[in-house]
């Protein structure tokens, strides 16, 4: 593809192993990363630009802890424009880059008081209730991923064992991936509950399902921003989610930095 070739034409000697897709809020961990190059998505031909607050629309190059890695600050979503396969073209773009590893993040909602605003949350399945699928179209057998451990269980061990490390309290559970871009009713919420759904949000699931078409693991977290619909008495607004992503930034730095440290 064009947008790798212009990648690699701007860092030819750049060997990233390990991607990184950021979310809501969480974009400010791209401070923390040793940069080589910062690419506008705009300058990367099929990148689509995220028109959603706490997205910064970067594409970068550098390293964590002397590890090479890509880093996309910003996605955009199902709810933009409709198209499910919008982040088709970015996780391409990390296969041909020569990455095994894909690192997604998100902003959520919790289904569990134990799991409250500011906290964080390993992703160790998902329920995609939109019905949609970013590999309609797709041709070849490949197509029919096996979606068993989409969340690599080795990965998630890592992940679960840096937080003992670090006196982190970090929740496990499986994600609901809703459409929106309206936040879920309490009955939707209740729905989910009894369904098994430990967070829910609006993203993520796409990127998993395209980055298992790829040969690539894939390792994801949830920063917790608020309490789902009718749990509490608090308004849900973006502007929230926001302002808990902040809140949970350091644990998330910490989490993220050992593990990319760690990679073997």
């Amino acid at each position: 593809m064009k947008c790798t070739q212009h990648i690699k034409s701007i860092a030819p000697s750049f060997n990233p192993k390990i991607a990184l897709v950021l979310g809501s809020g969480l974009g400010e961990f791209a401070d923390s990363i040793e940069k080589i190059a910062e690419i506008s998505y705009s300058d990367l031909e099929g990148f689509p630009a995220s028109g959603v607050g706490g997205h910064a629309g970067n594409f970068i190059l550098g390293k964590v802890g002397g590890t090479d890695v890509v880093a996309m600050q910003g996605r955009v979503h199902y709810y933009e424009d409709g198209q499910v396969d919008a982040m088709k073209v970015p996780i391409k773009c990390f296969k041909e880059l020569g990455c095994e590893i894909v690192i997604l993040t998100n902003a959520a909602g919790s289904l569990d008081y134990n799991a409250g605003p500011g906290s964080v949350m390993l992703i160790k399945d998902y329920v995609n209730f939109t019905g949609m699928s970013p590999l309609f179209k797709e041709t070849g057998n490949e197509r029919f991923v096996n979606m068993v451990n989409a969340y690599n269980k080795d990965l998630r061990r890592d992940v679960l064992n840096i937080a003992d490390a670090n006196d982190i309290h970090l929740s496990k559970g499986v994600y609901g991936w809703m459409c929106g871009p309206q936040f879920e009713t309490p009955a939707e919420i209740n729905v989910l509950k009894i369904l098994g759904v430990n967070a829910a949000g609006m993203s993520t699931v796409p990127e998993t399902i395209l980055a298992r078409h790829q040969g690539m693991k894939v390792m994801a977290l949830s920063v917790i921003t608020n309490y789902a619909a009718g749990m509490d008495d608090g308004e849900l607004s973006h502007e929230q989610t926001i302002k808990y992503a902040d809140k949970a930034s350091q644990t998330f730095k910490t989490i993220l930095t050992e593990f990319i440290k760690n990679l073997k």
